[in-house]
């Protein structure tokens, strides 16, 4: 299971071909992982609830010392150095689908507007979910089976 935690970091900027739902929920897993840890040694070290209360009513730069001080660096850097990763597996379990990679930005333009943000998150919640098409389809073999294409198609 570890391996495919980690796998979407070794296809960094990959956006060809197919991943399995599992490479893509192992990913999400691992970083949610990452960020409750980061998270816990935000809150236990530099950026406690204290440091929310001392600043006052001003939660903005509240906000910005717990994340710019300390611990709150790794979060950030952490951040960026998935986002790519991120966007990557997403569009190639929507390849998995036999979606193109543009219906991602969809679904996040849609999942801005009021009300129908909701439904369109639930929507992409189920797609991701949903098992991939059997066999080859236009965007390459099937990541379960790969060596299943038919010789003579």
């Amino acid at each position: 299971m570890f391996e495919y935690m980690i796998l979407p970091f070794r296809r960094y900027a990959d956006f060809r071909g197919r991943s399995r739902r599992l490479e893509f929920w192992a990913f999400a897993l691992f970083n949610v992982i990452v960020y409750a840890v980061l998270t816990a040694l935000i809150l236990g070290t530099t950026g406690s609830w204290q440091s929310f209360r001392d600043v006052g009513t001003d939660s903005y730069s509240a906000a910005m010392t717990v994340l710019f001080g300390g611990m709150g660096i790794l979060f950030l850097i952490y951040w960026l150095a998935t986002i790519i990763p991120t966007i990557a597996v997403t569009v190639r379990r929507l390849h998995d689908r036999d979606m193109s990679g543009w219906w991602y930005l969809g679904f996040v333009v849609l999942s801005m507007i009021p009300l129908v943000g909701f439904l369109v998150s639930i929507a992409f919640l189920v797609i991701m979910l949903l098992p991939g098409t059997r066999g080859p389809n236009r965007f390459g073999p099937d990541p379960k089976d790969p060596s299943s294409a038919e010789v003579f198609a």
